[in-house]
């Protein structure tokens, strides 16, 4: 039996998307290892995170009252302190400006082996981690045979687990060496954010270089607007200077999970497709019937976008 640990995360007062994505990996992970799944919540509310949490595959939610914000040295104490308290087999943190923060440490400090970036989790006997390398054009297995091993998921791969459960909830104690807490947060600062975040957006209408000017843009923005939906792009027109660094979808931009996301003069280069390949519908408009994005699209439109957008923008009208 191997119990698997996973450490959510939070900013601001919200529980970030990748904490119901380690649910759902967690869970899956624990029901292949026949152990339990336990969540670990650290600082800010814990118990209103807790009750948000409450989902279907989890057995027990760990929570940690220390701090309001995430810290490096708390986190890597907290997390130390569940492991040798819980003894799992595995410990899932996100792969994310957080947890590539503290997971190493976690994992030095443990003498665990880490995976980072896990696209896929299989446990037969031994856990199977799945990589992507080289701009996603290479997929990689990894086999851990030490048994135990801290792995990083990658946001935007698993889906999010939303059936209610009814976990145990356990204030966990941990003393915190104030010693070894070298950094606080003071605040925090959006750098070139813009008056939206793609990566909230339930439709996506996004744009690439297939628009062919700057001021065709105005276009697909009528058509966003017609849906009641947030224009994003691949990255030519970031690079361009027509849209602002905060659009761009891709492994160099934001990976988004919209209910809808219609790719417009969009190939389906596989950095693009890295950061939207998790939506749940995925429409695509291009004129080369063997454009790439056309390989992942649920509907498909070959045609001149500047025949097809306007009569959607018709339509939806």
């Amino acid at each position: 039996m191997s119990d698997v640990l996973a450490i959510t995360e939070h900013r601001r007062g919200e529980l970030r998307d990748v904490s119901f994505e380690l649910v759902t990996a967690g869970s899956d992970l624990a029901s292949q290892s026949g152990g339990d799944l336990h969540l670990a919540v650290i600082g800010g509310d814990v118990d209103a995170f807790a009750e948000e949490l409450a989902l279907d595959g989890v057995d027990t939610i760990h929570t940690v009252a220390e701090g309001d914000e995430f810290n490096h040295d708390v986190y890597v104490q907290a997390v130390t302190a569940l492991y040798e308290e819980l003894d799992p087999t595995y410990v899932l943190m996100g792969n994310t400006v957080n947890g590539l923060d503290y997971a190493p440490a976690v994992a030095e400090q443990l003498d665990l082996p880490l995976v980072t970036d896990a696209v896929g989790l299989e446990n037969e006997g031994a856990l199977t981690v799945t990589r992507e390398m080289y701009a996603s054009k290479v997929e990689s297995t990894v086999e851990v045979d030490a048994g135990t091993a801290a792995v990083t998921i990658r946001p935007g791969e698993w889906d999010v687990t939303e059936a209610a459960g009814e976990p145990a909830v356990e204030a966990f104690d941990v003393e915190i060496d104030d010693s070894r807490v070298r950094s606080r947060v003071t605040g925090f600062e959006e750098v070139g954010s813009g008056d939206v975040d793609i990566a909230d957006a339930d439709v996506l209408v996004s744009v690439g270089r297939g628009i062919e000017e700057e001021e065709n843009i105005e276009l697909v923005q009528e058509l966003a607007d017609a849906l009641d939906a947030t224009l994003s792009s691949s990255r030519p027109i970031v690079d361009n200077g027509w849209l602002p660094k905060d659009r761009q979808v891709g492994q160099s931009g934001k990976v988004v999970t919209p209910k809808v996301y219609l790719a417009i003069g969009i190939s389906g280069a596989v950095q693009h497709v890295a950061g939207m390949k998790g939506a749940e519908n995925i429409i695509a408009i291009n004129t080369d019937p063997d454009a790439p994005i056309f390989d992942i699209a649920d509907y498909g439109i070959v045609g001149d976008l500047f025949d097809v957008v306007p009569e959607l923008i018709e339509q939806f009208e």
